[in-house]
């Protein structure tokens, strides 16, 4: 298949839909290849249209096990750039099944101070799709004019120019102000904690949203629900 036909055939099907990020945390008892794709497995019987999720090993485990589209991406250290920071890794993720590259294409300098374009243009190169996770409007226009297929509000308020932009919920702004200028598909992820919220996302003009915490995050899940009945105690 082309890169035109892929493109549209994988992005086709997330038009208008729900993607679930499957991922935990180092160290939390789910931190497994095969129950995140156990996790993969009952968000595609629950509806899910895509998936998201991390590291090499959990991506062949998923992508062995469905035929939903596939974000992948490969977090790499815990500070500044660390999703898919390098071309190197960017590679590693199309190889390991994605069918979209999520890697960070913020304006902070990447580990091994190679360009963002680098890693867009390695991709593209083999036949694979990028999402460029961003955190300011700029970022999106510049990653979408660097050659990103999609572009996604994931690091609004988790990068220092936009930590106050973190509230409770998504930046809806910034995914209406992104659709309303890109002719790629934006992709409203980030703090989105209810159903009313996801669909908020779509009506400012996501393509696409990404849940993940709030459907795939028990712990999480279980310290909302175990701080509220705390609180009711007095």
């Amino acid at each position: 298949m082309t890169d035109h036909g892929k493109k549209h055939t994988v992005l086709d099907r997330l038009r208008g839909a729900l993607i679930v990020s499957c991922q935990a945390y180092p160290g939390e008892p789910m931190r497994d290849p095969d129950t995140m794709r156990r996790v993969a497995l009952a968000a595609r019987d629950g509806g899910a249209a895509g998936i998201r999720a991390q590291g090499l090993d959990d991506l062949r485990a998923i992508r062995g096990a469905l035929e939903l589209p596939l974000i992948g991406l490969w977090k790499d250290g815990a500070e500044g750039v660390y999703i898919t920071p390098t071309a190197r890794h960017a590679l590693a993720v199309l190889d390991a099944g994605a069918d979209i590259v999520a890697l960070d294409a913020t304006d902070r300098p990447r580990p091994d101070n190679r360009p963002l374009a680098e890693s867009i243009d390695a991709v593209r190169e083999v036949g694979g799709l990028v999402m460029a996770d961003v955190s300011t409007y700029e970022e999106g226009v510049r990653a979408a004019e660097l050659g990103a297929h999609v572009v996604g509000t994931t690091l609004s308020g988790y990068t220092p120019a936009t930590h106050d932009r973190k509230a409770a919920g998504p930046d809806l702004d910034l995914v209406q102000r992104l659709g309303e200028a890109l002719d790629v598909p934006v992709v409203a992820e980030g703090r989105i904690h209810s159903p009313a919220q996801a669909a908020r996302a779509l009506e400012c003009g996501a393509y696409a949203v990404v849940v993940g915490t709030a459907i795939t995050h028990p712990t999480t899940l279980t310290g909302w629900f175990a701080a509220s009945v705390a609180g009711g105690r007095g």
